[in-house]
């Protein structure tokens, strides 16, 4: 894959970003130790983004589609309010029962909900609005994601997503998923509904809000 920045400018963004907690860095120890695609991970400097996008939009009700570890449901349920809540949706028990044990270490596990199911179902199944939703699971499926998203977002939230840059591969698409993600975003791109900004953070990370211009 394609690195979207040199080392030396990882290593400097990560030194120059907020630390972990303890619990946090147990959690990435033991992801590498555990799994099988730890890098899968949204790690320090994305964990941070969304951190900062759920503290700026002073957000509420949080949508995790993709739980993995539960990396990036901890770093958004810590900055939301402690009677906000984070909604969690994993389909492999393995990376559950990992984010489970770390959600009993965190202060903010209470604000955590795990669904154990494909996320598709869970989404559809919802009906409560989210001031952020955070999608990051199997991209095949990423367009039925964001059309039931859109449904669910707030008039001002956000749609995070993540591997929108794919390892660069989004350049010159060569297998399934390379084409998969490209036409995602060219998709959005075309979206009237909404405006969108990528970030060139880790993977490429995808901001939408609705249209100001719809009425």
């Amino acid at each position: 894959m394609l690195s979207l920045v040199s080392d030396q400018i990882e290593n400097y963004v990560q030194k120059n970003t907020t630390k972990l907690p303890v619990h946090l860095i147990e959690l990435i120890e033991e992801t590498y130790k555990s799994c099988n695609s730890p890098q899968m991970i949204s790690g320090q400097i994305e964990g941070s983004l969304l951190q900062f996008i759920v503290w700026t939009t002073n957000a509420k009700n949080v949508l995790d589609i993709g739980t993995f570890t539960g990396f990036s449901a901890q770093m958004m349920a810590s900055a939301l309010p402690d009677d906000g809540k984070v909604i969690t949706c994993e389909i492999n028990t393995k990376h559950a029962k990992i984010a489970k044990k770390y959600f009993d270490k965190s202060p903010h596990g209470h604000k955590i909900e795990l669904i154990l199911s494909p996320a598709i179902d869970t989404i559809k199944s919802l009906s409560d609005q989210f001031d952020v939703i955070f999608i990051d699971a199997d991209k095949s499926s990423y367009k039925d994601y964001y059309d039931i998203a859109l449904n669910l977002i707030s008039d001002r939230g956000l749609i995070v997503i993540d591997n929108v840059l794919w390892g660069g591969k989004v350049l010159n698409p060569i297998d399934k998923t390379d084409h998969n993600i490209n036409n995602f975003n060219t998709y959005v791109s075309n979206d009237k509904r909404v405006e969108q900004v990528i970030l060139p953070i880790r993977d490429g990370v995808m901001l939408v809000k609705k249209s100001a211009n719809i009425t």
